[in-house]
């Protein structure tokens, strides 16, 4: 579904990705980990075109996207969920939802609504409540939702679980794997290591901009090396 080959990514003179390729099949859950800094979220930001690679491409459903701009990627169901949420704090739950459905040009959302209603229950009771007023767990949940509304067939989610108390923690993990369950693959940036492999079906060790591991989660869940940096092993 998605194959990424051989992007350079700069800020300035900083070299922040070097000449990282991976892919992502159809149905997957695969995670990328690393420790801050070690360039995860500027894949994210690369593959759904707000970050330009210096080199190499990138394939979403055969084409090539690395030109497009991010509305247009949208277009072809590739949706991102950024890190820190994001949501729009002045609008409403629903008018937060409303604007995920911009691709549809004006036709009935009422679909995809209540597909994200039955989701996220909570959602549904504070329709009409400020996104800003919401706790971070619900705007997690927003977020996501905000992505669904345009029935992306990949979801990029960027540190879902951050500055989440555990309980949320374990609630957002399992609407990770519900929704790949329902058919949406899905690329994952997450710092809790753990958690992330534990839903994936393979995975990406990133350090300083490079890839320097990639198995199964099962495999990456018992080596040694990535027991003692990332899993407290």
């Amino acid at each position: 579904m998605l194959t990424v080959s051989g992007i350079n990514v700069f800020y300035g003179n900083i070299h922040a990705i070097h000449e990282i390729s991976f892919e992502v099949k159809s149905g997957e859950i695969v995670t990328l980990i690393g420790a801050n800094g070690a360039g995860k979220s500027t894949i994210l930001k690369t593959v759904s075109g707000l970050l330009r690679s210096k080199t190499g491409e990138i394939l979403f459903l055969d084409e090539n996207i690395s030109t497009l701009a991010p509305h247009i990627i949208v277009k072809r169901r590739l949706a991102h969920v950024p890190e820190g949420r994001r949501v729009f704090l002045r609008m409403s739950v629903q008018q937060n939802l409303e604007m995920g459905s911009f691709i549809q040009k004006g036709g009935p959302i009422d679909g995809q609504l209540e597909d994200v209603f039955s989701r996220f229950p909570r959602l549904k009771e504070r329709r009409k409540q400020l996104a800003g007023t919401l706790s971070g767990g619900e705007q997690q949940m927003l977020a996501i939702g905000r992505a669904l509304m345009s029935s992306p067939t990949l979801l990029m989610l960027d540190e879902p679980s951050m500055g989440l108390a555990p309980l949320l923690v374990e609630q957002i993990f399992e609407i990770i794997k519900e929704l790949n369950d329902s058919g949406v693959t899905i690329l994952l940036v997450e710092q809790n290591a753990h958690m992330a492999l534990s839903v994936a079906d393979r995975g990406y060790v990133l350090e300083t901009g490079n890839i320097v591991a990639s198995a199964t989660a099962a495999e990456l869940l018992e080596d040694a090396a990535v027991k003692k940096a990332y899993l407290g092993g």
